[in-house]
């Protein structure tokens, strides 16, 4: 029963994280709100968190002894991945402006694109040429790099279901905000797993 409760509640959290964010919804307040929707994204970030710290609260209380341990020759394959996981944030927080990220920019400017680097044009320098979405790439090496028990394989499995799905419903925005433009983008660079560079950087003559 508890791995139910466990599975209701992080899907219920992931569904209406991505619903509050979909374009009908932030157009529908948009035109509600007109000036006060300014405050929109600051209000999401910290709805976001606040419902997020009783679910993972839950899934800790209900952790059982690890069925899988990253002990012995793994250690060093778990270290690779809690590095790369870090790196990838901190390579996109390099490109990203963070203010914009957390909402703040736009209490104090009038900012209508999706993107959250400071220029709101697409950028494809540093790590995002060489991936298109970061943050949603270091998830998947900091979760799994974790010692797994079913109530963490659950998780994990819906975090990763998740992050996959909304990655698409970004670049579903992205690809109508910016047209042919991010289409080249999406030719030219990988979506989360960098292998169009690996092939770029093994065959440097060959281009998209």
């Amino acid at each position: 029963m508890q791995y139910i409760i466990l599975t209701i509640l992080w899907i219920s959290y992931c569904t209406l994280h991505s619903a509050m964010i979909t374009p009908r919804f932030t157009n529908f307040l948009r035109r509600k709100l007109e000036e006060s929707f300014k405050y929109y994204r600051l209000f999401y970030n910290v709805v976001a968190l606040a419902l997020l710290i009783p679910v993972v609260l839950y899934s800790y209380s209900i952790r059982q002894t690890p069925f899988f341990t990253w002990e012995g020759y793994l250690l060093p394959v778990r270290f690779l991945l809690l590095a790369a996981g870090l790196f990838l944030f901190y390579a996109g927080a390099r490109q990203y402006d963070m203010s914009t990220f957390l909402g703040l920019k736009q209490i104090n400017e009038s900012i209508t694109h999706n993107l959250i680097n400071k220029s709101g044009q697409l950028n494809s320098s540093g790590i995002l040429g060489v991936v298109r979405h970061p943050f949603y790439a270091a998830t998947f090496p900091l979760i799994w790099a974790t010692n797994l028990d079913v109530t963490f394989l659950i998780v994990n499995c819906i975090l990763s279901i998740y992050v996959i799905i909304g990655t698409f419903l970004e670049e579903k925005k992205l690809v109508q905000e910016f047209g042919d433009e991010y289409r080249a983008y999406q030719d030219r660079v990988s979506m989360l797993f960098p292998l169009k560079w690996i092939l770029d950087n093994l065959n440097p003559g060959k281009a998209h």
